[in-house]
Formats: structure tokens, sequence, C-alpha cells
């Protein structure tokens, strides 16, 4: 990325939500500020609960122009008709995916804090390359991913790469010339007021 570029919003949905409120919360964000995409990351594996969720935030999503992923299920994203599927095991599925999918869907990997994970997942054919956590995340095993990913990723590799997980403010401003999205989610939907936290974890760029 540039340095004239600004990063984009990548939205991460939290785990467990409530589909009566979160659809609005959710409308509401995307209507304060540009979002490029929304992935739907929950923790249940029953697929009704699922489908059900996807359903009700491509209704928010779709009349928006904003993109929405799923988390893994690159079967339900062909079949609900979403616009792709983030992967959460580096380059393993990649090509799985993309075959079952085509070449038009969003296909993206996470390669947690691999500089490696992340090219092969690249020359896999993904989209893009997520890097995290960057900040203290009960959701890893207490290793982040370095600046210095980053900083390299920017400089050698056309994909764009994320940077997700355990953000903050100051993270985001050192973040925001190397990176090419900031996948957001806990720092805003565990707040009130996730537009006012988007609004104050990105007001360094």
């Amino acid at each position: 990325m540039s340095q004239e570029e600004q990063p984009q919003i990548y939205l991460i949905s939290p785990p467990e939500f409530d589909l009566m409120a979160f659809p609005e919360q959710l409308a509401a964000v995307l209507d304060a500020r540009e979002v490029a995409c929304v992935r739907l990351a929950l923790a249940s594996h029953d697929e009704d609960r699922i489908c059900r969720a996807a359903d009700a935030l491509r209704e928010v999503t779709t009349p928006r122009d904003v993109a929405l992923v799923i988390d893994r299920h690159f079967l339900l994203a062909e079949r609900l008709g979403l616009d792709g599927v983030h992967l959460d095991d580096g380059a393993r599925s990649v090509r799985k995916a993309r075959k079952a999918l085509g070449p038009d869907a969003i296909v993206g990997a996470y390669a947690g804090a691999s500089r490696h994970e992340g090219m092969n997942a690249g020359e896999a054919g993904s989209d893009y390359v997520a890097f995290g956590p960057m900040g203290p995340s009960s959701l890893e095993d207490g290793e982040t991913a370095a600046f210095e990913i980053f900083e390299w990723w920017s400089q050698m590799i056309e994909i764009p790469c994320v940077a997700e997980g355990g953000l903050t403010q100051e993270l985001v401003t050192k973040l925001a010339p190397v990176t090419d999205f900031f996948g957001v989610g806990a720092e805003i939907w565990d707040n009130e007021d996730p537009v006012g936290a988007l609004a104050a974890l990105t007001s360094g760029f």
C-alpha cells in the first residue's frame, strides 16, 4: 500500500450475537463510516443458526454495497450467496475454497503471526492475508504479529493484508502506513457505542 492510500475498515462480527439487535448495530456503523467488508464470525457450528445470521447480515450489507464473507464455511458461502469466505487455517484450504467458489469470490486467509504462512496463502490464490493478533488477545497463544511483518509485506507483496485482533488506537496509528485493512471486532462491539468506539480507534488516519 502506498503512503497516499488510507487503510480500509473490515468489520468482524462478535462470536455470538442477538439476531434482533446486532443487525441494527451493524447498520449504524456502516452508515457512519465507510466499510469495505463484513465477516460473519460466529463461534457456533449450528448450520441453521449460521444461515439465519447470514441472512440477517446480508439484509444490512447488500443495500449498502458492502461485501459479506463468512468464517470457514465456504460451502455455505456459495449456498447463501455470500461474497466469499475467510479461512482460519492459513494456506491449507485456499485452493479448495477457490475451486468451490470460483474466481470472482473473495477468499481470504488468516496466517497468525507467520509471514511464511501468509506467503503460502498468497501463492495458493488468496485475495488477502490477515495477520494477528496485534495486541493481547484471549483467542491466541500469546504470540502477536510483529510490525515488521506488515512493513515487509507492504514493500514486497502486492496481495492486500489485514491487521486484526487486540487493536488499540496507538497500534492503528502505527500500522496505518503499512496495512491495507484493519479487522475490527471486539474492539467496538464490546463497547456500548460501537460507532463512537470505531471513530476513536481509527482517529489516527
